[in-house]
């Protein structure tokens, strides 16, 4: 069959958008062009900041724009969105409601990967930006599976490793400090760990060796191929908190470390 088309709204930030879409064809096992994914990507870095949004309490709503590249996306042959940004998933609704296409919604994606990693009691780690926690994002999915959501104490650390990886890539000193994140982590009881924001996406293998670490964009890579892929449209959907079960090969723990980077 021809893959679906899916609409990507990218930009936030635009190496992830780029590693998303690396992780997407490694995960198409064809032998040809043809077989791969269709996408239309709206690469947009002029989103308004989330961080400046949500935590900060200064600068634009960046729901408007996302809402008119949804539209856009839908009229140029989207047949579903996906959005390779945990934060911006604070804006699923208006996503949502300016569109007639499914959004494949990376948050009920990782979250129900993670009750099948942790039995229900169990703490899951999130590394993700602190606007994360701030407004909640993952609290409810994980909690209506009951897993406790754990964060770092220190969201000075998560922030400025955030934008070291926007100004200047991985570095060591970035992935050192995104490591003693995840140390941090598994000292509160959380073995398993969720990487939640695509900067982090970008220094994966950095996690501590001694924990199991997965990445809510192959979550969503996952889903993406499922729908593409899938034989009748009219099934429900994986963004309506029915996500499909599959294997994440970002997953790693101390017997079988990936690097979490696009091969």
């Amino acid at each position: 069959m021809i893959p679906r088309r899916i609409g990507i709204l990218g930009g936030m930030g635009p190496a992830a958008t780029v590693l998303f879409m690396q992780r997407l064809i490694d995960a198409v096992p064809s032998r040809d062009d043809a077989g791969h994914v269709p996408l239309i990507v709206d690469q947009n870095p002029q989103v308004p900041s989330r961080i400046a949004h949500l935590i900060e309490g200064h600068g634009d709503d960046p729901a408007p724009v996302l809402a008119v590249t949804a539209q856009r996306l839908q009229q140029a042959g989207a047949t579903a969105l996906a959005m390779p940004c945990n934060t911006a998933h604070r804006y699923a609704v208006a996503i949502r409601r300016a569109v007639d296409v499914p959004f494949l919604d990376m948050v009920a994606l990782a979250a129900a990967h993670a009750s099948e990693l942790v039995g229900a009691g169990g703490k899951v780690g999130i590394l993700a930006s602190p606007a994360v926690e701030t407004i909640a994002l993952y609290e409810g999915p994980l909690r209506e599976r009951g897993l406790t959501p754990v964060y770092p104490d220190d969201r000075e650390a998560l922030l400025n490793v955030i934008k070291s990886v926007k100004a200047d890539g991985p570095t060591p000193s970035s992935r050192a400090a995104f490591q003693a994140l995840s140390e941090s982590l598994l000292e509160a009881g959380a073995v398993t760990q969720l990487i939640a924001c695509t900067e982090f996406s970008l220094i994966a293998d950095a996690v501590s060796p001694r924990v199991t670490a997965f990445d809510a964009l192959d979550c969503l890579v996952e889903g993406v191929v499922e729908f593409a892929f899938r034989g009748d449209a009219n099934e429900p959907m994986a963004a309506n908190n029915e996500p499909p079960v599959s294997e994440h090969p970002h997953v790693s723990d101390a017997d079988n470390q990936s690097t979490g980077e696009a091969q």
